[in-house]
């Protein structure tokens, strides 16, 4: 009992510290100035202690910067977004003066609508500081619902807000982390090895409670178990690792190979060449202290669920872990949390009202196939990170095109597995394939068909930042190398000295130094793009943003790109080594290098992260990080553009 209520309680705290992880709220609320004139009124909350810097701010700390999504268009923006005066400190951090904000702060955008005043999206990226420390870069997702607007009546000048107030969003890696996690647990919920001990476990709180109260009691307590017991799993991941260093494991090369190698092993056992299950004694030990009453016993019932039904949810767990353990913090905590909500709510609810069982589907042959069709996911997802190696190390084994020729040969096997055409060791004989079944496979088939083009050179955005990026294969330029040449002259003979090639065939460098000479030499402002061979987002930029007619045309004649690697494994020389001044150690990596002068300059290590500078290395304007806002990025290419031009 005593062990019981102390893992609730651990649970408790848990979940209140992931609440308490970022000091700032925002809240929306819209004023409407006229029929076609509205003002988007974002609030700050700040929580003591802490100040949120201004969008005014040139160095040291990253900006705050709102990103209005107009991809559907219906309005534009009119002059940039106002704030509160603030407050110029003498930074204890970065040992600057910068403009801050403290408590509470309001930030104002006027916009112009065409047509119905639909809502509108937008992103804040901020960072917050105190005394002694400043957090990396926060995001929060904000919506303005213009709809449900009133005219504002007036009063001494001011206008009425409508308030519209939307939870702050921040973490909304999290967010995803914690949908993707919950809808594994469904689909482990329909596995074999978890699916059939539904009914198993309501005969049990059937048998032992003498009341229908005491049985909702007992399903109840059976559930958070569950729960804390999956959430325990999620904190020692996170205590092993480190909340703070988890995400700096998504570019180590050993990290990636590891869990490429465990997820293949996941996935050959899902697809029914064995078994993963855990010693039987461990197993029988569990079990046998579930035959003691009270809270205890239900909690011992439910670590036996969890040891027995391993063989299936092992490999899901495992694979959730591993893509928890990239985006780091407390995202392992999150996406056990999201699986097992999904594991402990049937069994609470089935348990507590037996009744419902009667509209419970029966266990079959289905069961297996949802197992294998995970294994097939399971699959693919292990080149992501055999890819994520290969790129840091540039050793070009697995090329876009090997990549997608691997990909296209594991969904489509997929898809003849749907339709009967392959059987595997566990499946029944299959007489008829049911609606469910054609549909999915019809599904899986057009996406096959959809990845073929990509091995030609096609963008294949739908699955942007999984794949390698177009430079990185066989056939940058396209097949017969037409994508290399304009008007007959080859791009790479016209490349600067020191230069590459980069995305898009925008001329690249790769060092710092020569970016700067050679910007001198032409007159343009240079863009730091701090990136990474891993970085998912580094390609969904390049692949979604990038492309753009005008953005392109700014990269390719208008600034002069600088792409430094922060994950690049290539040796420094000895005589360009040196001592780190963050942690002390020696820089032997040229990626070291890149990632310590971004921490030391701009105080942040995200990525991606651009800075616009002119030949001194100061900054044009405010950096930003992802955006995939083409406008928006484009706005800020121009502004720091026509401010270097001044």
């Amino acid at each position: 009992m005593k062990k019981l209520i102390w893992l609730l309680a651990f649970f408790t705290v848990v979940i209140f510290h992931a609440q308490d992880i970022n000091p700032v709220a925002w809240k929306t609320s819209v004023e409407k100035i006229s029929d076609k004139e509205y003002n988007l009124v974002a609030t700050a909350i700040i929580k003591d202690g802490w100040h949120l810097y201004s969008q005014e701010v040139m160095e040291g700390p990253a900006a705050t910067a709102f990103m209005y999504d107009d991809s559907a268009g219906g309005f534009t923006l009119v002059g940039n977004t106002a704030e509160n005066e603030g407050k110029t400190i003498e930074d204890p951090v970065f040992k600057l003066k910068v403009k801050t904000f403290i408590g509470e702060v309001v930030f104002k955008q006027k916009v112009n609508i065409e047509g119905k005043p639909n809502p509108i999206n937008a992103t804040v990226e901020y960072m917050v500081g105190n005394t002694s420390k400043v957090l990396p870069v926060s995001s929060a997702d904000l919506m303005f619902d213009l709809k449900n607007v009133a005219a504002a009546p007036e009063k001494k000048g001011i206008k009425t807000a409508a308030a519209t107030e939307t939870e702050n969003t921040a973490d909304r890696g999290l967010l995803a982390i914690f949908l993707l996690s919950f809808f594994s647990g469904f689909a482990a919920l329909l596995t074999p090895c978890v699916f059939p001990m539904i009914p198993m476990t309501v005969s049990f709180f059937t048998k032992q409670s003498k009341t229908k109260a005491a049985g909702i009691r007992n399903a109840t307590i059976y559930g958070i178990s569950i729960i804390v017991i999956y959430v325990i799993l999620g904190s020692l991941v996170t205590g092993i690792f480190g909340a703070d260093s988890l995400n700096a494991l998504s570019t180590n090369v050993w990290f990636n190979l590891i869990f490429f190698i465990l997820l293949i092993i996941f996935a050959i056992s899902f697809l029914g060449a064995f078994d993963i299950v855990l010693p039987s004694k461990f197993a029988n030990k569990v079990d046998s202290q579930a035959d003691r009453g009270g809270m205890v016993g239900i909690f011992f019932m439910a670590l036996t669920l969890a040891v027995v039904s391993f063989s299936c949810t092992g490999p899901i767990v495992g694979t959730l872990l591993v893509q928890a353990a990239s985006k780091g913090g407390i995202a392992p905590i999150v996406g056990m949390l999201g699986f097992s909500t999904a594991i402990a709510l049937p069994f609470s609810l089935f348990a507590a009202f037996p009744g419902w069982l009667n509209a419970l589907p029966k266990s079959g042959s289905w069961l297996n196939t949802v197992k294998v069709v995970l294994g097939f996911l399971e699959l693919a997802l292990a080149f992501k990170f055999l890819s994520n190696a290969d790129l840091v190390l540039q050793l070009h084994w697995l090329e876009r095109e090997v990549f997608l020729a691997i990909w296209i040969a594991i969904f489509g096997s997929l898809a003849l597995y749907l339709f009967g055409k392959i059987t595997l060791p566990h499946d029944s004989p299959l007489n008829f394939i049911s609606v469910g079944r054609l549909c999915l496979g019809i599904i899986v088939l057009s996406f096959t068909i959809y990845l073929i083009p990509g091995l030609w050179g096609a963008q294949l955005k739908l699955i942007s930042g999984f794949p390698p990026p177009m430079n990185y294969s066989e056939s940058p330029k396209g097949v017969g190398g037409g994508a290399g040449k304009a008007n007959g002259t080859d791009i790479a003979s016209a490349l600067p000295e020191g230069a590459e090639s980069g995305p898009h065939d925008i001329p690249t460098f790769h060092d710092y130094n020569k970016g700067i000479a050679y910007a001198k030499k032409v007159g343009k402002p240079v863009m730091l793009d701090f990136t990474g061979y891993a970085c998912v987002n580094c390609r969904k930029m390049e692949e979604k943003v990038w492309p753009d007619e005008k953005v392109l045309n700014h990269l390719k004649n208008d600034v002069v790109v600088v792409s430094l690697y922060v994950d690049d494994k290539r040796e420094l020389p000895e005589n360009e080594r040196f001592k780190s001044e963050i942690t002390g150690k020696e820089i032997e990596y040229t990626g070291q290098k890149w990632s310590e002068f971004q921490i030391l300059k701009y105080q942040t290590n995200a990525q991606p992260y651009y800075v616009l500078i002119d030949h001194e290395g100061n900054n044009l304007n405010a950096p930003t990080a992802y955006n995939p806002d083409i406008n928006a990025y484009q706005n800020w290419l121009e502004d720091g553009i026509k401010k270097f031009k001044k």
